[in-house]
């Protein structure tokens, strides 16, 4: 917790900046740690930015950044935060580690924590310090991190997550939730929620990256189940079942299961409340219709169920959904 006492050392914060970096993650950084302050108004960190040598870094928009510090900023670091860089998409990015980026993270104190931004997670999967830990990182990128390195416990559905020295934040925004955490954590929520009202966000936000999913079903080009499928989006107010699915085919229930499974990957069941759920959200973003009548038209029968699927789901209700996406709440 922060005190009146004036520290002998700022707890120093450096972000590592790489080519092709999203300068709204190294914006991010510098100003929510730069904005904590204690009691006497007088600063809590002290926010770096290096690069992998001093000098011009590339950025993924018209304009570069001037980075004035190289990887010494490092050496003297309690917090390295490492944000997302286009070389994070590529095919099976830092596979091994770049000598010069393995070089800079070696030059990371054992003591100091570790986090970082949306697909920076790569690179601390690279380096080895994921191991163990559960991370998150971009939702789009769940499948090439699961691919490259299934044994870290990847949950795609969260905003961050917190393992002591090691954080992770899923997306360009989530670098403010994971931010405000480590404030939080470092000095109170007193200081994290002055720093989030001086900046205009949230505190906490509800729910977790889940709610941002869409969950497309690719179409095979010879489908045995896409006849139903396609009945079942016309009918989803009528709540259909397994057996009427399986008879737009023809099929005995066991034969379609298992051709439903081959083909879109999850069982007819599981298949038919994602597409409820995907409609109620299409309805809560683009209608001003009550709870209880998109629960009606997504076949959820009652606002009450809709509540529950969704909380489970995604992790908030209705009404934090559509204020999350549209900033105002119909009367219901």
């Amino acid at each position: 917790m922060s005190s009146s006492c004036a520290p002998d050392r700022l707890h120093r914060v450096v972000v590592l900046a790489r080519h092709g970096l999203l300068p709204i993650e190294v914006g991010i950084v510098h100003r929510l740690f730069g904005r904590a302050r204690d009691a006497a108004d007088r600063p809590l960190y002290e926010v770096l930015t290096c690069g992998l040598e001093p000098g011009e870094v590339r950025t993924d928009t018209d304009f570069t950044m001037n980075v004035a510090h190289g990887p010494e900023a490092i050496d003297g670091a309690d917090t390295v935060i490492v944000p997302a860089a286009e070389e994070d998409y590529g095919q099976r990015p830092h596979d091994p580690l770049a000598p010069e980026l393995a070089a800079v993270l070696a030059r990371v104190r054992p003591t100091a924590r570790l986090a970082s931004i949306c697909t920076g997670a790569f690179v601390l999967a690279a380096a080895g310090v994921l191991d163990g830990c559960r991370v998150t990182t971009h939702w789009m990128s769940a499948g090439p991190f699961r691919a490259m390195y299934p044994h870290i416990h990847l949950d795609p559905d969260v905003l961050y997550t917190d393992n002591g020295r090691v954080l992770t934040a899923a997306g360009v925004a989530s670098g403010i939730d994971l931010s405000l955490h480590m404030i939080r954590t470092d000095h109170g929520a007193a200081v994290a929620n002055e720093v989030a009202r001086n900046t205009v966000v949230p505190p906490h936000r509800d729910g977790g990256q889940a709610q941002y999913i869409r969950h497309p079903v690719p179409e095979p080009e010879r489908s045995a189940t896409a006849r139903a499928r396609a009945w079942a989006l016309d009918h989803l107010h009528l709540q259909p079942g397994l057996k009427e699915m399986a008879e737009q085919e023809s099929m005995s229930v066991r034969t379609f299961t298992r051709r439903f499974r081959e083909e879109v990957g999850q069982s007819p069941g599981k298949w038919i409340t994602q597409q409820r759920l995907d409609l109620a959200r299409q309805l809560l973003e683009e209608s001003d219709l009550p709870v209880d009548r998109i629960a009606a038209q997504a076949g959820f029968g009652t606002a009450a169920s809709l509540r529950q699927h969704m909380h489970v789901e995604l992790g908030v209700s209705p009404s934090a959904y559509r204020r999350t996406f549209r900033g105002t709440v119909p009367a219901v």
